[in-house]
């Protein structure tokens, strides 16, 4: 089962949905996992009554932050940004579908934590229990 999420990271690795940059958005946070590189920008256009109409995203990392970016904006769209606050760890991880390991926790997380920050104007924190890196490890 492991190797059909792995065929479906890849997928949306290399032709990742909702790629690229927005005209005017709403709501727009850039942030990255300063561990590796990764980068992240993510651009909302929303509703009157505050339902994410289009989501698109930008930028470069790792197959898992890229896949997991796709994934969750695939998702997102059609939900209430509200709702986009409430969405923990277990919605990415769910979508990635296999065991991530601890120093590419933060790569997978990184579209939760863009999606939060822009739905709330300003940089979140990272999701609770997220396993140090092992790089923040050794400090």
């Amino acid at each position: 089962m492991d190797d059909l999420y792995r065929e479906e990271i890849l997928e949306h690795y290399k032709r990742p949905h909702n790629w690229g940059p927005m005209d005017d958005p709403d709501l727009q946070f850039s942030d990255n996992n300063p561990l590796c590189g990764d980068e992240l920008t993510v651009m909302l256009r929303v509703s009157d009554e505050g339902t994410v109409e289009d989501v698109r995203f930008d930028g470069h990392g790792c197959a898992i932050s890229q896949a997991a970016a796709s994934m969750a904006s695939d998702e997102v769209k059609g939900m209430k940004v509200d709702d986009l606050l409430r969405l923990d760890r277990s919605f990415v991880l769910d979508l990635l579908g296999i065991d991530i390991s601890a120093t590419r926790m933060k790569c997978a997380l990184l579209s939760l934590k863009v999606l939060k920050s822009a739905s709330l104007g300003g940089a979140v924190d990272w999701e609770p229990a997220t396993p140090p890196s092992e790089a923040e490890a050794r400090r």
